[in-house]
C-alpha cells in the first residue's frame, strides 16, 4: 500500500521544529517535543512525517506489545517470551509505530480494559491493550493537546515518568512496558497546557508562519502539487527523505561516544540555574539534548554552540514563573550566563558555523518568538504578577478624591450624572481613559462554585455527572448511548440465569457451560461523578469611581487571582468591562486565560459607570454562549462598587432581570469611609453573593474569612452564586 503521508524532507522552513524532532529521533531519552503555535502552520504534518524518519525496530512477532526479542519484558501480558539465544526465538522488522491520541478519547483506549468479546464468548478474563501499548518504542502524538482531558493527562504522566502502564481496574491488574517518544501539538490560544504535562516534555518549539511572500508560495505550491499526486511528490523527495533517515541512524550510533566534558557540565548547570528553573530536569534535558546535537553534527565532544542551542530549545517552557508568563527566553540573558560560566570554567567551543540550522539569531530582536525590547517579558514591562511601585498614601487619596467624587453628601442609588466631572465640549467621558495600572500581585483565591450538579465539560470548579470521572454506581440506561458498567452487566445476568448449564443443557464443550447469557435487560449504565469546568464570566466596572490607582490595582490584583484560579480549573473565561456610556465585550468566551490577563491589564478606566449596560452585555454574551455550549454552566463575577451614574433606574431593572437565573457573585469594591452598600444592593436584587475585596484571599486569615462564612451561612440555599 502506498504511503500518502507528506515528507518530512518536503515541509518548507520551519528550522527550529526540523531539529527539535531530529534530536528526539537520535536520542528518545530527551523526552519529546511540545509544538505550540497558530492555527496552520504544518505542525501535524511536521509530527506524521517523522516516523518515516525512525529506524525501524525488531519486536517478537505477533506482540502487540512491541516487545524486543534481545530484552523481553518478563510483565508482557501477551508472555512469556523465549529468551535470547532460545532456540524458539524469533524476531521481526517492523516500521515505528505513530499512535494517535484524539483529544476525545476514552480512558480504557488509552490505557486498556477489559476484552468484553472474550468475557461474553469464553467467559474468561482477558485484557485488551490501549494506545500507551501500541505506542511502546514509537511515537505518541497528541494533536491539541491543551484540550486534553484531566483523567488522560493523569495517565500520561504517570507512563511517560515510569515507561510503565499499570491497570487496575474492571477485575483487571495488568502492567506492560510503555517507553515512547511523546510529541504535542497545541495552540496556545484555545488554553495552556497544565505545568505537570508541561514539564514531561523535553523540548518546545513555537511555530510560526513565514512572512516572506516567497516562502509562503513555495509552501502552497509544494502542498497542491502533494495533492494532486501523492505518490509522486514522495517520490520526488524520497532521496532526501532517505539522507535523512540515514542520518539520523548513524547519529544514533555516535551517540553512545559523544563525550560531555565537566566543563560543559558545569556550564549547562549554570544556565539552568540562572533562569531559576524548577527541579533537575532542565538540566537532564539540556544536557541530553547538547549531546545529542555534537552527535548530529559528527562531533565527539559538546561544545558551548551546542549548549547554546539546546538550551533555546529546553528552557523557554521551564522559565515561567506562573501561567501568565508568555513562553520564551531572553537570548542576551542566555548568552549573559554562558559568558559568566565560561569565564569561571572555560570551555572550547567550535567557531560559528553560520550554516547550522541549530544556530540562534545574533540580535534577539530578530527572533520573532524573543521578547525583544519593550515587548512581554522584558524588564521594561512588568507582568500580571509583578509587585507594581507603591505610590505614596497622599497620592493614593488625592486619586480618591479625583475620581470617586461620591460620598454621603450625594444621594444614595440615585442618579449620579451631577458627581461626575463636566465633560468637554466635543469629548466624551469614555474617550479620555486614565492610563491603564498595573495589577497587584496576586493571591490564592476563594473557591466559587456553580450550585448543584451539572454535565458540563470535566474540570475542577463545580459538581458534575458524565462520563468522565469517578465511577460510583451503576443504574439501568437513562438514554443511548451509554458509558456500560460492566461488572454490574455481568452480575445482573449472573443473578437472572445462575447456573448457565440450565440454559445450555446439552453443551458440548465445558466452556460453553461457562458463558453468561445476556439480554437487552441486564444492561447498565456506570454512573460517574467529577467535576466540571464553568464559563466564568467577568463584568469589571471600569469607571472614574474606580480609577483610584491603588483601588484599581487592587481590583485588576483579585480578577487576575482569580483567573489564575480558572486557568488551574480548566473554565472558560470571558471579560466585559463598562465605562463611560457603554459596555464592551473585551475578551469573548475563550479557554486562553492568558489572553484575558493581557486585556485586564491593560485595562483603562474613566468616565462614567454605566451599570446597566454592562448587566445587558453581560446577559447578551452568556445567552450567546448557552446556544453554543448549553452543558457548561455559566458563573457571573461582577466587580463593581455598585454605583450606577450613566442610565435610568428602567435600563438598571430590566438589565437585572435578563440576568434571572444566572449564578452570580458581585465583589464589592467600595472603598470610602462611609459605605454607601450599593454594590450589596445589586447582589440582593441578583439573588448573588456578595463579599468584599479583601475577602479573596484565603492565603491569609483575618475578619474578612469569617465574614465570608457569616455571609454564607445567612444566605442559605437560596443564593445562586456559592462560594466553597
Amino acid at each position: 500500500m502506498t504511503d500518502t503521508t507528506y515528507p518530512f524532507a518536503g515541509i518548507v522552513g520551519m528550522a527550529d521544529l526540523k531539529l527539535a524532532l531530529l534530536l528526539n529521533a537520535v536520542s528518545p531519552a530527551i523526552g519529546g517535543v511540545l509544538v505550540r503555535g497558530e492555527k496552520g502552520t504544518a505542525k501535524s504534518t511536521m509530527v506524521r512525517g517523522l516516523a518515516a524518519l525512525l529506524p525501524p525496530v525488531t519486536v517478537v512477532p505477533g506482540c502487540p506489545y512491541s516487545c524486543d526479542p534481545a530484552a523481553p519484558d518478563p510483565d508482557c501480558p501477551a508472555g512469556p517470551h523465549p529468551g535470547p539465544g532460545s532456540p524458539d526465538s524469533t524476531a521481526e522488522l517492523r516500521r515505528v509505530t505513530l499512535a494517535e491520541l484524539p483529544v476525545g478519547a476514552t480512558e480504557d483506549r488509552l490505557a486498556g480494559s477489559l476484552d468484553i468479546e472474550r468475557v461474553l464468548t469464553a467467559g474468561t478474563t482477558a485484557f485488551q491493550p490501549g494506545l500507551l501499548a501500541a505506542a511502546h518504542r514509537g511515537v505518541l502524538y497528541v494533536d491539541e493537546v491543551n484540550l486534553l482531558h484531566d483523567h488522560l493527562v493523569d495517565l500520561l504522566l504517570d507512563a511517560a515518568a515510569l515507561g510503565i502502564n499499570y491497570v487496575e481496574r474492571e477485575g483487571v491488574s495488568v502492567r506492560h512496558a510503555s517507553r515512547f517518544l511523546l510529541v504535542g501539538t497545541m495552540n496556545p490560544e484555545e488554553g495552556e497546557l497544565r505545568p505537570q504535562l508541561l514539564d514531561r516534555f523535553g523540548l518546545t518549539v513555537q511555530a510560526t508562519a513565514s512572512q516572506d511572500p516567497a516562502e509562503r508560495a513555495e509552501v502552497v505550491r509544494r502542498r497542491l502539487a502533494f495533492e494532486a499526486d501523492p505518490a509522486g511528490f514522495a517520490t520526488r523527495f524520497a532521496a532526501e527523505t532517505a539522507e535523512l533517515a540515514g542520518q539520523v541512524a548513524a547519529a544514533r550510533e555516535r551517540l553512545p561516544q559523544v563525550e560531555l566534558p565537566d566543563a560543559a557540565l558545569r556550564q549547562i548547570c549554570a544556565v539552568c540555574g540562572s533562569f531559576g528553573v524548577d527541579g533537575m530536569r532542565a538540566d537532564l534535558v539540556t544536557a541530553r539534548t547538547a549531546i545529542a546535537l555534537a552527535a548530529w553534527h559528527g562531533r565527539d565532544a559538546v561544545t558551548e554552540q551546542d549548549i547554546r542551542a539546546a538550551a533555546r530549545l529546553s528552557l523557554p517552557h521551564r522559565r515561567r514563573r506562573d501561567p501568565f508568563d508568555a513562553p520564551g527566553l531572553d537570548e542576551q540573558a542566555l548568552d549573559e550566563a554562558l559568558r559568566e560560566a565560561a569565564a569561571s570554567d572555560p570551555l572550547d567551543s567550535a567557531p560559528d558555523d553560520p550554516s547550522d540550522p541549530d544556530r540562534g539569531p545574533e540580535d534577539p530582536d530578530d527572533d520573532p518568538g524573543g521578547p525583544g525590547p519593550g515587548g512581554p517579558g522584558s524588564p521594561d514591562e512588568p507582568g500580571p504578577g509583578a509587585r507594581p511601585d507603591r505610590t505614596s498614601q497622599g497620592d493614593a487619596d488625592q486619586d480618591d478624591a479625583s475620581h470617586d467624587r461620591t460620598g454621603p453628601e450625594s444621594p444614595a442609588g440615585q442618579d449620579g450624572a451631577e458627581n461626575d466631572p463636566a465633560p468637554v465640549p466635543g469629548r466624551t467621558a469614555h474617550s479620555q481613559p486614565d492610563a491603564p495600572v498595573p495589577p497587584a500581585a496576586p493571591f490564592r483565591a476563594r473557591l466559587l462554585t456553580v450550585p448543584g450538579v451539572g454535565e458540563g465539560a470535566p474540570g475542577r470548579r463545580s459538581a458534575a455527572r458524565g462520563p468522565f470521572g469517578r465511577t460510583v454506581g451503576a443504574r439501568l440506561p437513562q438514554d443511548r448511548p451509554f458509558a456500560l458498567h460492566l461488572p454490574a452487566t455481568v452480575r445482573a445476568a449472573a443473578l437472572r440465569a445462575p447456573h448457565a448449564a440450565a440454559t445450555h443443557p446439552a453443551a458440548p464443550h465445558p466452556a460453553a457451560q461457562r458463558r453468561v447469557s445476556l439480554v437487552p435487560g441486564d444492561l447498565r449504565e456506570a454512573v460517574r461523578e467529577g467535576q466540571e469546568g464553568n464559563l466564568v464570566l467577568f463584568a469589571v466596572d471600569a469607571s472614574g469611581s474606580m480609577a483610584a490607582r491603588q483601588r484599581m490595582r487592587a481590583v485588576k490584583g483579585a480578577v487576575l487571582s482569580l483567573l489564575l484560579d480558572a486557568y488551574q480549573r480548566r473554565d472558560k473565561v470571558g471579560l466585559v468591562t463598562f465605562r463611560g456610556t457603554g459596555a464592551e465585550l473585551a475578551l469573548p468566551p475563550t479557554s486562553s486565560v492568558e489572553a484575558a490577563a493581557r486585556r485586564l491589564t491593560s485595562l483603562a478606566t474613566g468616565g462614567r459607570t454605566p451599570l446597566a449596560a454592562g448587566l445587558a452585555r453581560a446577559a447578551h454574551v452568556l445567552g450567546t454562549e448557552r446556544l453554543r455550549d448549553p452543558r457548561r454552566r455559566p458563573l457571573l463575577v461582577i466587580v463593581t462598587d455598585g454605583r450606577a451614574t450613566a442610565g435610568s433606574a428602567a435600563d438598571l431593572d430590566r438589565s437585572v432581570a435578563m440576568l434571572a437565573g444566572v449564578a452570580a457573585v458581585v465583589v464589592d469594591c467600595e472603598a470610602s469611609v462611609v459605605r454607601l452598600g450599593l454594590a450589596a444592593g445589586l447582589a440582593a436584587r441578583l439573588g448573588a453573593s456578595v463579599f468584599r475585596l479583601d475577602e479573596l484571599d484565603v492565603s491569609g486569615s483575618g475578619p474578612g474569612l469569617a465574614g465570608v462564612a457569616r455571609r454564607l451561612t445567612q444566605a442559605g440555599p437560596a443564593s445562586r452564586g456559592r462560594v466553597a
